[in-house]
């Protein structure tokens, strides 16, 4: 079949659709769950709220994904990504002890494991493109938020004193706002740059060469550009996760709480979460705009 019989993929924003009636159905569960108190509904309560943005993330990439990656790809992604990514990042984790450099190294260990599941899966990926890339990584970063989001929520729920079903509700509500400007975005970048600078030798390579040069051509480059965009990842995965410590350090700073005169802890506490709020803001802008500059830079040209 030549490119002009070829169907047409079509957009038919399944992702919003999704994401409106699985709002509404994760809202009607709160409440015969609330209602009930049956413990029966809460793994239901959990899945609906934990995946349910992650899902909706991967329907778009789905309708926007072209070339030998498909669909099924997309949604392979999302489940090896949350399955080998949370099991990975619990070996590895579990070796780390309490430093000054905690976040630090978290967030080298969980973007490692997801740009290690990213280049297994992109592997057979040909032609490579910063566009795909950045697909199939923001499905694999979907995959690990929704599988992470997942534990927390359990943790949330199960306390001491039973069942809490207002922790639980409140950990799926912020991590599901939050998801697609940390680990969707984060992951979305590293692929945008891995496939791009792979994708960049391949368009270097010479026109009509036999189909093992284009393959030769379409492999993994570890360059100056992916070594930083990594490395960045990292940091603004370092700084979204000590955010709150950073955002009471500044508040105190700010509002002076030595000496004479100082304001009570109040004061400080009132104005540590506008802080925080704000450095995450700044967080997600910088991953925003270097996943614009990655596209931007390896757009084909004619």
């Amino acid at each position: 079949m030549d490119a002009d019989s070829a169907p047409a993929r079509t957009r038919q924003g399944w992702w919003w659709k999704a994401l409106l009636a699985g709002l509404a159905l994760w809202l009607a569960t709160i409440v015969v769950t609330s209602t009930t108190r049956s413990p029966h509904l809460v793994p239901t309560l959990i899945l609906l709220g934990s995946l349910l943005v992650p899902f909706c993330v991967v329907l778009f990439a789905a309708e926007r994904i072209s070339g030998n990656l498909t669909s099924l790809d997309a949604f392979m992604a999302f489940f090896l990504g949350g399955a080998f990514g949370v099991l990975g990042v619990a070996l590895l984790e579990s070796k780390l002890e309490a430093s000054p450099w905690l976040y630090l190294r978290v967030a080298l260990v969980e973007e490692f494991v997801k740009a290690l599941i990213l280049l297994v899966l992109g592997r057979s990926v040909a032609p490579k493109t910063a566009p795909q890339g950045a697909l199939l990584g923001a499905c694999i970063g979907a995959g690990f938020a929704g599988f992470e989001s997942a534990g927390y929520a359990f943790s949330a729920a199960v306390t001491a004193n039973g069942l809490d079903l207002g922790s639980l509700i409140q950990s799926e509500a912020t991590r599901s706002i939050l998801t697609p400007v940390c680990h969707v975005l984060w992951t979305a970048l590293l692929g945008a740059i891995i496939f791009g600078a792979a994708g960049q030798a391949s368009r270097g390579a010479a026109r009509g060469t036999a189909d093992g040069a284009e393959g030769r051509a379409s492999r993994y480059r570890l360059t100056a550009g992916v070594l930083a965009v990594f490395l960045g990842v990292v940091a603004l995965h370092a700084l979204w996760d000590s955010m709150q410590g950073l955002a009471d350090a500044f508040a105190a700073v700010v509002m002076g709480t030595v000496g004479p005169g100082a304001p009570a802890a109040s004061q400080v506490q009132t104005l540590s979460p506008a802080l925080y709020v704000a450095g995450l803001v700044l967080v997600a802008a910088a991953g925003v705009g270097a996943l614009a500059l990655v596209l931007r830079h390896h757009k084909p040209r004619a």
